[in-house]
């Protein structure tokens, strides 16, 4: 092979020139192709957070219960009487805060604050209850009607969150007293108070559980129901006024600590029945 120098020179430079008219520069065509690199190793997935666990109901039911037609001034209470929160039983409250708060002023409820109070008791709506809770100067408002109503065992809620109010059923009772017992002395007119009945007896049907499971003949009430973000159990309360057997009767039921709502519902009514009976 060494006897033909140019024959080889020749092929070679021949090799070159059909790679460069193909468009591919001899340096590229003469590198081997890179083997493949492995797939690095994924790590095993790490291992989930466990769900926390679901809050431990722990229902507690206080009811108090009021014979106005035999002529009682004492609630019989069943349970411990603490405090619980009020959910929207406290928009009577509210009400019957704007109505002393117009009797002070000598003059009726304007057309926007009834378009308030009615929605307010009638449909428990929220939007309605944040305007008068407004208009009654928040909780210092609160606060002052009910030394003026007679509660002594309710704190108002803050910053806005009136559905925090805290209140003691026999407390309630004395709030009810206000409005639906005649010979009580109340700060609120004959007027207001009968405002604050119709409005209790319009109720939405879908909203009338509670006292009303007594089976009464006439039932005058409001419902709250609260779902607490701490422990995602319930507060549900219903107060209002029932007739039984010819006799009236103020009913306060306080619970807190259902599984859900449907759970204080049937709490709260199995404890009015067997309070009223």
């Amino acid at each position: 092979m060494s006897s033909h120098p140019r024959r080889t020179a020749g092929v070679l430079l021949a090799s070159v020139t059909a790679l460069l008219t193909a468009g591919i520069p001899a340096a590229a065509a003469a590198t081997p192709a890179p083997k493949p690199k492995p797939t690095p190793k994924t790590s095993a997935p790490a291992s989930k957070t466990p769900a926390p666990k679901p809050p431990v109901p722990d229902p507690h039911a206080t009811v108090a219960v009021l014979d106005l037609d035999a002529g009682a001034t004492t609630p019989v209470i069943q349970g411990e009487d603490r405090a619980y929160d009020t959910a929207s039983i406290v928009k009577v409250d509210i009400l019957a805060a704007l109505l002393l708060k117009a009797q002070d002023e000598r003059r009726a409820l304007t057309d926007e604050e009834r378009g308030h109070a009615e929605p307010m008791i009638k449909r428990s709506d929220n939007d309605a209850a944040d305007a008068l809770w407004k208009e009654i100067g928040r909780d210092p408002g609160l606060t002052a009607a009910n030394q003026r109503l007679g509660l002594t065992s309710t704190t108002a809620g803050t910053s806005g969150r009136w559905g925090l109010t805290r209140t003691t059923a026999s407390d309630q009772i004395r709030l009810l007293r206000a409005v639906f017992d005649d010979s009580a002395q109340s700060p609120l007119t004959p007027d207001s108070r009968t405002y604050i009945r119709t409005l209790m007896g319009e109720v939405l049907p879908e909203q009338s559980w509670g006292v009303s499971a007594v089976n009464a003949a006439g039932t005058e009430l409001k419902n709250g129901w609260l779902q607490r973000t701490t422990t995602g159990l319930w507060d549900v309360n219903s107060i209002g006024e029932v007739t039984l057997g010819g006799h009236r009767c103020l009913v306060a039921v306080l619970s807190d600590g259902s599984a859900s709502m449907s759970d204080g519902v049937s709490l709260v009514e199995q404890a009015a029945r067997t309070a009223v009976a």
